[in-house]
Parts: C-alpha cells; structure tokens; sequence
C-alpha cells in the first residue's frame, strides 16, 4: 500500500490532468443528453403515441455493449473517428436513457388536478409547462441526471480505448502491464468521482422533494 502512495504521488501531476480530462468528458456527454433528453422527453408527454418507439431506441442504446458501441460510431462521418468526440457521443446515447424516460414519467405523473388548476387561472399550455408540470416533475427529472451522471463516470473509462483520455488509460495501461498500481489509479478515482457525483446530485433532489 505504500508503494501506491509513493506512485500516486509521483504522478500527480498526470493523475490531476487525467482527472480533468475524465469530468470534462462526463460534463460534456452529460450535459448534451439533457439538452437533448428534457425537451424530448416533454414533448412525448404531448405526443404519448411516439412514446414508446423513442424510449425505445433509447433503451436498445443501453444494451449495446460499451466498447462495440465506441467500434461501431468510428467509422461514422462527422461523429465518429479517434479521440473526444466519439466517446462523449456515444456517453451521449448511453445517458439518455434515464434522463429521457425520467422526464416523461415526471411530467406525465404530475398530478392532474393540479394542472386544471392552472388551466382554470387562465395558463397557456406553456404556462402550465413552465409553471406548474416541470417544477413538480424537476426531482425526478434530477434523479435521471443523477443515474446518467454516475453511468457516463464509469464509461468514459473504457473512452480511453479510442484516445479519449481520462482515467481509463491508467487502467488500460496497467491491465497491458499487468500493473496494480496503474489499475488502483485509475479505478479509486473513478470510483471516487462517481460516488461525489451521486451524493451531489442526491442532495440537490431530496431538497427539491422538500421544496415540493
């Protein structure tokens, strides 16, 4: 165990820049599937029919396994190729998922009567979408963040393989050298970034629940 702590410290430097690379990752990836996924998943509460075939997709994203997904998107034009831009598309798909399907769930689970209360007062739809639907369905909407936050930590190490960067490449590293101390130093930060983000997110939902 000393002998980790000596490396870590030897290498902090690289440790530190490897880190940064692995948040921006999950920020980017993350950050587009909401961009993408909220309003999406608003606008299937207004057209339920198109529901399930989009969350459907999403879900067939999920199952795809992470480094044939990274092999398949390389060879796409203009999303694909070695490097940052293939691994944050396909965190991107990867995260949709809960983000997507949590939207539409908590928009659509917003209590009825609460809506025609807001349509009685003379709301637009947008009104009542601004005011009313989103605002009660925002904890579970962070909820989906909150589990596509963690997922996209655990991926974008395997986004090392394509010259993604980020902690993966200590693991691929010392799986290639059969090296512990590159593995641990790669996997607790990961590991530890995962955890912080949880708990983040998780506080910022159970004080929207209490604010609710």
């Amino acid at each position: 165990m000393r002998d980790f702590f000596v490396f870590i410290l030897e290498r902090r430097s690289e440790l530190v820049t490897m880190t940064a690379e692995h948040v921006l990752l999950v920020l980017a990836a993350t950050g587009l599937a909401v961009v993408v996924g909220v309003p999406v998943g608003v606008a299937l509460t207004r057209r339920p029919a198109l529901a399930r075939p989009v969350i459907g997709f999403a879900s067939i994203m999920q199952t795809v396994p992470s480094l044939a997904l990274f092999g398949f998107l390389i060879p796409v034009p203009f999303l694909g190729g070695i490097g940052n831009r293939t691994a944050i598309v396909a965190l991107l798909l990867y995260a949709l998922l809960p983000i997507l399907r949590n939207t539409y769930t908590g928009v659509l689970n917003v209590d009825r009567a609460v809506v025609e209360a807001g349509r009685g007062m003379g709301m637009t739809d947008f009104e009542r979408l601004r005011f009313v639907e989103i605002p009660l369905a925002l904890p579970m909407i962070i909820a989906g963040i909150r589990i596509a936050t963690v997922v996209s930590v655990g991926l974008a190490t395997i986004a090392a393989a394509i010259g993604a960067g980020g902690l993966g490449n200590y693991i691929f590293r010392g799986l290639s050298m059969v090296d512990h101390r590159l593995i641990l130093a790669g996997a607790i930060p990961a590991a530890l970034l995962a955890i912080a983000a949880d708990a983040v997110l998780g506080s910022l939902e159970r004080k929207l629940v209490r604010g609710r």
